[in-house]
């Protein structure tokens, strides 16, 4: 699935291909994602203008005078530039026919994404009011996850991929910032300190910063905006590597289940 380094690899290479691009045409060609595509999306978008191209959590909000696209990529989705008489691909669902001569397309094998419209300010949709904080912003620090964690008795790796907490940090990156932190994976969230907190908030910010630099990480089925797989993959350091040496102290990587996740960490590193 795509996380939040994908999602903003992504916004990061399209934005400069629509920022500032007429819509000439909306076409919609598969209805039925995960919900349906907003009827009169392609009405009402026709002939805007789009003047910002942004993320929450990971959502990517596509402003114009009208109103707000809202895309989320779900498990499989993807967004791509290509020329407008390129032909489809399978699983193309969306097509954003723009004036330079550009369509923006979304593609979702397994129809688990969103291509919702609002004419509200998007922070006001249901989806995205309720996000949490955002982790690379100056509010996510060790005091704010620690009064967050008073009173929870969830393992700290739940806390931490919960979005009304804070946004984006989904299973891969999390179970990398916690082995960065030295922070068992199941340890319960009000048990931990406030300074242990502090270097769990530091090793969040850069894991998703240096995934961002490197353009994400390659998953299956994820390509970011010119169809390019991303690289954070080859440093991933207990992610998927179940009974592997440690790269650190050369304990295997065990592997346990935790709210339904794989999680993966070292037993001698991470207490």
């Amino acid at each position: 699935m795509p996380e939040l380094p994908e999602v903003e690899t992504t916004r990061a290479g399209i934005a400069p291909h629509l920022v500032g691009q007429r819509v000439v045409e909306v076409k919609v060609y598969q209805r039925q994602l995960r919900q349906p595509v907003t009827p009169g999306l392609a009405t009402a978008l026709k002939g805007g203008v789009i003047n910002a191209v942004e993320r929450r959590g990971k959502y990517l909000l596509l402003k114009s005078g009208q109103g707000c696209v809202i895309i989320h990529l779900g498990m499989s989705g993807s967004l791509r530039l290509v020329k407008r008489d390129q032909p489809l691909e399978k699983h193309d669902h969306v097509a954003f026919l723009l004036a330079s001569g550009k369509s923006l397309r979304f593609r979702d094998p397994r129809r688990f994404g969103l291509v919702l419209w609002t004419r509200k300010p998007p922070q006001q949709h249901p989806l995205i009011t309720k996000l949490g904080v955002e982790p690379l912003e100056a509010n996510f620090d060790g005091d704010y996850l620690y009064a967050a964690a008073q009173k929870r008795t969830v393992a700290i790796k739940q806390l931490i991929m919960n979005g009304q907490v804070v946004v984006g940090v989904g299973n891969i990156y999390a179970s990398e910032a916690l082995f960065r932190a030295g922070v068992h994976p199941a340890r319960a969230a009000k048990r931990i300190s406030r300074v242990r907190y502090e270097r769990l908030v530091v090793a969040i910010k850069s894991v998703l910063a240096e995934a961002i630099k490197q353009g994400g990480t390659t998953l299956r089925d994820f390509y970011n905006g010119a169809g390019e797989p991303g690289y954070f993959k080859q440093h991933l350091k207990v992610y998927g590597r179940s009974g592997l040496a440690c790269v650190e102290c050369g304990a295997a990587i065990r592997q346990i289940v935790l709210g339904q996740r794989s999680t993966w960490y070292c037993g001698r590193c991470q207490r």
